[in-house]
């Protein structure tokens, strides 16, 4: 009986390990095939929501309008991010070095860490991902059509921050200009 229950055990083991790799193999196909994503978000910051569209194009752009009285405005460009408040006429920039972006912005960092990663299911599959700082963020992919589904992180004040994505669109012609920088003033 004991031999029987090792095999049994042994088999789901086996047929859970070849699972994870398969979907790890299935996200990495599907980010190989997508140069660029449009995607509606909600972005959730304590009791906070924000909610807005964002065009993500690989590798290292962003740009996102929240839908919001301030206007609010998020540019990646390789480098910098920028974070404008159009109604008040403010930006603010950063270097994406100092953010968690850096890694999800760019498909071959985003591979490494999928390939390097161990996948835990719930309603997605997730990846755990140690940041330089010893920080934490979450990638989610959807289970259904292994595209990203969004992340969770934290702020620089450790305010736990969820990214859900609906991707809308992926590889549309995306003018590079809309990823054009403010000019600091």
């Amino acid at each position: 009986m004991k031999i029987f229950r090792s095999v049994i055990f042994f088999c789901l083991y086996l047929i859970f390990t070849n699972s994870i790799a398969a979907d790890k193999s299935k996200i990495i196909s599907k980010l190989n095939s997508i140069n660029n994503i449009q995607f509606d978000f909600t972005q959730k910051t304590n009791e906070k929501v924000e909610k807005g569209k964002c065009v993500l194009a690989f590798p290292s752009k962003l740009k996102c309008i929240y839908e919001d009285k301030n206007k609010k405005e998020l540019i990646v460009n390789k480098k910098m991010m920028a974070i404008t408040q159009k109604r008040y006429g403010k930006t603010l920039f950063y270097p994406l070095s100092k953010s968690n972006f850096i890694n999800i912005l760019s498909k071959n960092e985003l591979i490494k860490i999928i390939n390097e990663s161990n996948i835990s299911t719930d309603d997605y599959l997730n990846i755990f991902l140690i940041n330089k700082d010893n920080s934490k963020t979450l990638i989610r992919f959807n289970r259904n059509d292994f595209l990203l589904a969004g992340w969770v992180s934290s702020d620089q004040y450790n305010n736990e921050v969820i990214f859900e994505i609906e991707i809308t669109s992926t590889n549309q012609m995306v003018d590079d200009k809309i990823f054009t920088l403010p000019n600091k003033g």
